[in-house]
């Protein structure tokens, strides 16, 4: 465990951005690219030096908002950007999780998303594929006017093809994750608040499957409509305790449980499934929690076994944390502080 600790502002959680993205190539907080690039400069430099053991990985990104990044990994241009996962898997925990539970069902399907890429790089592929073929059917129905003629039927009939092979395969895996998150969500839930009841996890989709069946079915209305009604961009991952939807019905101080259980969920199943351990990134992460709940997530970080941890911190070194390490970080520059 290392403790990262600064004013406000410091820059403490650009640090575990950085360090998140030289995993995946996109920002834990989202926004456009153009937030990633300090004010009155053209580009960002992310450079990490990766020790495992014996192995060593150098990772270097060029960020430039008018292109795309350059990236290299040991000195050799980036195939794929999934390549980088099998240098650095990370795991991250912010106070803004809990929009994972009260928010719309997009965040949920990215969650999901990006644990199945960290766990099994190859499924990137299967994602991409979807957004690419998504991404064309929609610019054709748009085109259509609401008109099929016979040209837009026969292209169509391409891209549901193409979605459907790949919306397939995405979903599949998606309902196998959620199958493996939900016992240790539920078990983490449940010392984390002390409540009987469970947490519960259900993969909901907008069509019955095949999805090329459903995609023929919906076709009329979503050329009415201009885009796509249904598919894997449209499901939902449910969260509910006891039978109640976490959405509406659960306190938010459960919420925030909640969502602090599918992030160890997803930490315990990708050290599983990819067996490699995660780096845990925390941004401020007992900032908002009561003493209880506070105290119970040490117990549950300390469950999560031997690994690298990041924990940032604008006051001090929270109780029951063993640092191995504490730095200061002030005017962009990281001082170990003397135990």
């Amino acid at each position: 465990m290392t403790v990262v600790t600064g004013h406000n502002g410091a820059g403490k959680t650009t640090l575990l951005e950085a360090i998140g993205y030289a995993s995946t190539l996109r920002s834990f907080r989202g926004g456009q690219k153009e937030a990633l690039v300090r004010n009155g400069a053209t580009r960002a430099i992310v450079r990490a030096d990766l020790a495992d053991g014996d192995r060593r990985a150098l990772v270097e990104i060029e960020i430039d908002p008018s292109r795309r990044d350059r990236v290299q990994l040991n000195r050799q241009r980036l195939a794929r950007p999934e390549d980088l996962l099998e240098a650095l898997r990370v795991t991250v925990f912010t106070p803004d999780d809990l929009a994972l539970v009260k928010s719309g069902p997009e965040l949920r399907r990215d969650y999901l998303d990006t644990v199945l890429e960290t766990a099994r790089p190859r499924l990137a592929l299967v994602r991409r594929a979807v957004d690419r073929a998504l991404r064309q059917r929609n610019t054709l129905l748009r085109q259509a006017g609401g008109r099929l003629t016979a040209e837009v039927a026969a292209t169509l009939d391409v891209w549901d093809t193409q979605l459907a092979k790949a919306g397939d395969q995405l979903v599949d895996a998606r309902r196998r994750l959620v199958d493996a998150l939900a016992p240790p969500a539920a078990a983490a839930f449940g010392r984390l608040t002390r409540l009987v009841e469970p947490l519960e996890l259900t993969y909901r989709p907008s069509y019955d499957p095949p999805l090329l069946d459903a995609l023929a079915a919906a076709r009329p209305d979503d050329l009415r409509r201009g885009t796509t009604t249904i598919g894997p961009q449209r499901d939902d991952l449910l969260v509910a305790c006891g039978g109640l939807d976490a959405r509406t019905r659960l306190s938010q101080g459960r919420q925030r449980s909640a969502a602090l259980a599918l992030r160890l969920a997803a930490h315990e199943v990708v050290t599983d499934k990819a067996a490699a351990r995660p780096v845990l990134l925390l941004d401020d992460a007992f900032s908002e929690l009561d003493r209880a709940t506070a105290t119970a997530l040490l117990d549950e970080l300390g469950r999560l076994g031997a690994g690298q941890a990041i924990l940032t911190t604008a006051g001090p070194v929270p109780d029951g944390i063993d640092a191995a390490l504490v730095l200061q970080l002030a005017d962009g520059r990281l001082t170990p502080v003397p135990r």
